[in-house]
């Protein structure tokens, strides 16, 4: 039986202790937590009583040998330290979105990962969507024939300000070191780049404390630009409501659409630019079918990606989502704030020093004062 760990036991932590508790991943069981709140760790003993072993500190968790893995679900900055330990103890390890806050840290958590030889992923749950995966498939296979423009607008993140205020280190540079794109957003950056890798330029606006009394930003806008042509548009915010999920991609050999949980796919006959070439009539345009697409309905979600790392560590399962890919969705939004703050286009792959010298520009020019002084655990559904 694979032995579990968990570090930080907050929204996410509880939620990854109640589904491992509940018997829902197969070979596993919740041996150990560690959290440095007295009251986190009252919750543990409320919910599980001594069946869970409780830490007040990693050091203490990782010492006791209870544990073959751990996963991490603490503050972003904390990610890479963290595993780091883990690695070094020799523990596989699972971490929480986003990988870290700048690309700095992540460089050096996955280095260690490589060095460790230790299972490592990441707990990007959206890879699990039977849509994304239809819709990763029908791009990479070439279906759409050469992409033309990509783009997606996920703005049903809607925060109220009491939300911001539950926490003292909740949308700070210092203490999550972004907003909507670090805390909301990693998972369709992410599968931005699972699905159409990386782009070689990004111009975006962040506005920060638009919708919100915050310091970081809650409104943002980008155009990125691919090498072979391909165009970008993404839009996030958590001040609108009722918000959108729109995801569209254009290529010349039709239309995908993902929205309202279902995927649209619009099949050109023939491909755009051959018609193009080839057509005499003036007005026209190419013969063009709406298609079903066979997908699952199952999402397996967060427990889906704690299945999948334990059956990594236990079988050699190959991983959904390699802990080292962090980065790259983690890249995107380094180059997002660079840009909105240089106020300038980004080449990437970004000047990763240039980024944390300017993340630690903004942490000390910081004059934002909290209005609330205590932290708050909100319900778990309120944080996926």
């Amino acid at each position: 039986m694979f032995r579990i760990g968990i570090v930080g036991v907050g929204n996410m932590g509880r939620a990854h202790a109640q589904y491992i508790k509940a018997g829902r991943i197969r070979g596993a069981e919740l041996t150990a937590v560690c959290d440095i709140s007295p009251k986190a760790l009252e919750w543990v003993e409320d919910q599980f009583g001594d069946e869970v072993k409780r830490f007040s500190s990693m050091e203490e968790m990782l010492k006791s040998g209870l544990i073959d893995g751990v996963i991490i679900a603490t503050p972003h900055y904390d990610h890479p330290p963290l595993a780091i330990q883990g690695f070094n103890a020799g523990l596989h390890v699972l971490v929480e979105k986003p990988a870290g806050v700048y690309t700095k840290q992540v460089e050096e958590m996955n280095l260690a990962a490589q060095q460790s030889g230790k299972v490592f992923g990441i707990m990007f749950n959206q890879r699990t969507n039977p849509l994304y995966q239809k819709v990763r498939e029908l791009v990479q296979s070439g279906e759409l024939g050469d992409l033309k423009r990509v783009i997606w607008i996920i703005t049903d993140w809607y925060r109220s300000q009491s939300y911001y205020d539950s926490g003292g280190w909740r949308a700070t540079w210092a203490g999550e070191g972004g907003g909507v794109l670090l805390n909301q957003a990693p998972h369709q950056l992410d599968l931005w780049q699972w699905i159409f890798g990386m782009p070689s330029r990004i111009r975006a606006f962040c506005h920060e404390g638009k919708f919100h009394d915050i310091e970081v930003e809650d409104d943002v806008t980008a155009y990125l630009e691919y090498a072979n042509g391909t165009t970008g548009v993404f839009i996030t915010t958590t001040g609108d409501t009722p918000g959108t999920n729109r995801l569209e991609i254009s290529g010349t050999r039709g239309k995908l659409v993902v929205e309202h949980d279902e995927l649209k796919f619009w099949r050109l006959r023939l491909d755009e630019r051959k018609f193009n070439e080839e057509y005499k009539g003036g007005f026209g345009e190419p013969e063009c079918w709406l298609c079903e697409v066979p997908t699952s309905k199952e999402v397996s979600a967060h427990p889906g990606i704690t299945q999948n790392w334990v059956d990594a560590c236990l079988k050699g399962t190959p991983l959904l989502a390699p802990g080292e890919e962090g980065i790259y969705g983690l890249t995107l939004s380094n180059a997002m704030y660079l840009s909105s703050w240089l106020d300038n286009w980004v080449e990437l792959p970004i000047d990763a020093d240039l980024f944390y010298q300017k993340l630690q520009e903004k942490i000390a020019s910081s004059r934002f004062e909290k209005k609330a002084g205590s932290d708050v655990v909100l319900d778990v559904e309120g944080t996926f």
